[in-house]
């Protein structure tokens, strides 16, 4: 039956596909990777037909489909290109509507459920994380000038991508939603002389946040709260989020950005960064939202948009990146697959394999035009911002060359006072 369902729809490379009796079937697209799959039992091939996007990854990770020649990697690309193909139109609607209709209780992500969702997988062993990561520990889209760009340099760019658009002044109080494992807030206190306040769900990331501070000598400038940010109550200067809003949930929106407006001061400024979609409302990959992140959706424009409006915050640049976090999962899968064995002396093999085909999938997600992601910068005041976008590329490029050494340190607060 899988072979049936790749034969309809295949538009790229050639698969050979071995079934449970030992038969072969050969199913040309095209140009492209060649693969030979072999699929183990009856059952395995029957789930592969009604529900490929789920069941092909849970077949990979419990061995009950192996690949014998060619790579996950090339099998993913084969089936992703041919992805508006390899279901008739009529199951397509029909799984894709109950998607849809489900999609509001997927995405249910109240105060309590949100921890546990973000435990799932921000709690896992920090030293699987420390094993793939930059020095940063950065997990959310870098920032390539261009493909060959290495990813520590590529993350630390991002870092002064997102800063020159919070337009931040010495001394100002910086509030980071979601704020991971420290490296922006850490960042942002050391480049730019203000305070942060991050807030986080995940036990792990909070311990290794305030260690990681302590570490740097930033604990008087950096504070890091175990806390739902629906429960934060002062006023910052500044507000960001970096790769946290796709665990909100559409359903939750308005509360995320009422909350925003309502932690902004007047003139202050935010900048949402996340990953987007670009066809529209959707639903989360049912295999991603089992095994990965459960509660998560990464939402169209045009969900997230009409939101900001009825909040009557100003969106004051809005940027989309695109082929920036295939160049990142990119880095991130090499480097997993250059441990992978101490990866599986923390874990074991079905780890690995579910976290190979997680980093696989995101990436190609990216490649083939499914996903991007947008910054959008938001104020509450109309004069907050300059009326031009110069300010960032001249904070971006004066910040770069201090970086590389090329540039003189810019005078802080207390400095310009005694002059």
């Amino acid at each position: 039956m899988f072979e049936r369902l790749l034969r309809a729809g295949l538009n790229r490379g050639q698969v050979t596909l071995i079934d449970h009796r030992g038969r072969r079937h050969l199913i040309e697209g095209g140009a492209g990777p060649r693969v030979i799959v072999r699929i183990h039992d009856a059952a395995t091939d029957r789930a592969l037909f009604f529900n490929p996007w789920l069941k092909l990854g849970e077949a990979y990770m419990d061995g009950r489909l192996t690949i014998e020649e060619g790579t996950l990697y090339d099998l993913l690309d084969i089936c992703m290109a041919s992805t508006d193909q390899t279901q008739s139109i009529a199951l397509q609607r029909l799984t894709g509507g109950i998607q849809k209709l489900l999609r509001w209780w997927h995405q249910n992500n109240p105060i309590g459920v949100a921890r546990e969702h973000v435990a799932h997988h921000y709690d896992l062993s920090r030293q699987l994380f420390e094993q793939f990561l930059d020095e940063s520990m950065q997990y959310s889209c870098a920032y390539f000038a261009t493909p060959e760009t290495t990813l520590p340099h590529a993350q630390q760019a991002k870092m002064r991508h997102i800063a020159s658009k919070l337009l931040l002044q010495p001394g100002q109080h910086v509030l980071d939603i979601g704020c991971g494992w420290g490296g922006l807030g850490m960042f942002l206190a050391k480049t730019a002389d203000v305070r942060v306040t991050g807030v986080t769900l995940s036990k792990e990331q909070l311990e290794v946040a305030k260690a990681r501070a302590e570490a740097a000598g930033l604990s008087d400038r950096v504070t890091f709260k175990l806390q739902d940010y629906r429960h934060e109550t002062t006023q910052y200067d500044r507000i960001v989020s970096v790769g946290m809003f796709e665990h909100v949930g559409v359903k939750h929106y308005g509360e995320f950005f009422d909350k925003v407006q309502q932690l902004l001061k007047q003139n202050g400024v935010a900048l949402l960064h996340a990953i987007g979609r670009r066809d529209g409302p959707g639903y989360t990959n049912p295999w991603l939202r089992k095994y990965i992140f459960p509660g998560g959706y990464s939402p169209a424009l045009s969900e997230v948009l009409p939101v900001i409006e009825k909040t009557r915050l100003w969106v004051t640049d809005i940027e989309v990146l695109r082929l920036h976090y295939a160049e990142t999962l990119k880095n991130w899968r090499h480097n997993f697959n250059a441990v992978r064995d101490k990866i599986r002396s923390l874990y074991d093999e079905r780890f690995c394999r579910m976290w190979e085909f997680y980093l696989i999938g995101s990436e190609l997600s990216f490649r083939y035009d499914f996903n991007m992601v947008f910054q959008i910068q938001m104020s509450r005041g109309i004069h907050a911002v300059p009326m031009t976008r110069d300010y960032m590329f001249d904070w971006e490029r004066q910040h770069a060359a201090l970086a590389a050494g090329k540039a003189e340190a810019p005078k802080r607060l207390g400095e310009r006072a005694a002059e």
